[in-house]
């Protein structure tokens, strides 16, 4: 008498093989995209650390002043304070992976703290946090309608941006060239 079909083992260890394979592929894609992520913040930052180099080097159209960093108003009012400041920057870059909107990702950092640790708020995986330091240290804000600062005291000397990446949930951060 000949057996037909296989035998509960084999299909058994067949089911199990195929499960182990799955998850593997799973873990492997899900990593993948992450790291295309992290690639994405990256080339983002870069891309918005260059504009703001830009702006060191040739200020606004209306301002003669060089030498000096936007304050937080670069993002007082979203896209439109933005697009201002950095007229050549392109706003798809400035909105992290996973965020909604501009207003949400790209955000001013309350207190001038220069460490990853210390910086607030600390960024999500869906922000971008932006601290201009004036001279003395400080967190630098507006006080011109140019969105400068006035006196030297107060002049935008440098700025970092920081990031989180995903695969290892760390607070990264990019110093400006100019300090």
């Amino acid at each position: 008498m000949k057996q037909r079909g296989f035998t509960l083992v084999e299909l058994v260890i067949t089911i199990t093989i195929m499960l182990i394979l799955l998850t593997l592929a799973a873990a492997t894609f899900a990593t993948t995209q992450a790291n295309q992520r992290d690639s994405e913040r990256v080339s983002e930052i870069t891309t918005i650390s260059n504009n703001l180099e830009t702006f060191y080097k040739t200020g606004i159209n209306t301002s003669t002043i060089l030498g000096r960093y936007p304050s937080t108003a670069l993002l007082a009012n979203g896209a439109t304070s933005i697009k201002a400041l950095l007229p050549s920057i392109d706003l798809d870059s400035v909105t992290a992976p996973d965020a909604t909107s501009v207003a949400t990702s790209f955000i001013p950092a309350t207190n001038a703290i220069q460490t990853t640790a210390g910086v607030l708020p600390q960024p999500k995986l869906s922000e971008y946090v932006y601290q201009p330091i004036q001279s003395r240290g400080a967190i630098c804000t507006p006080q011109t309608t140019e969105c400068l600062c006035t006196t030297e005291a107060q002049e935008c000397r440098k700025y970092i941006l920081y990031y989180r990446t995903e695969n290892d949930n760390l607070v990264k951060k990019v110093v400006s060239k100019h300090q």
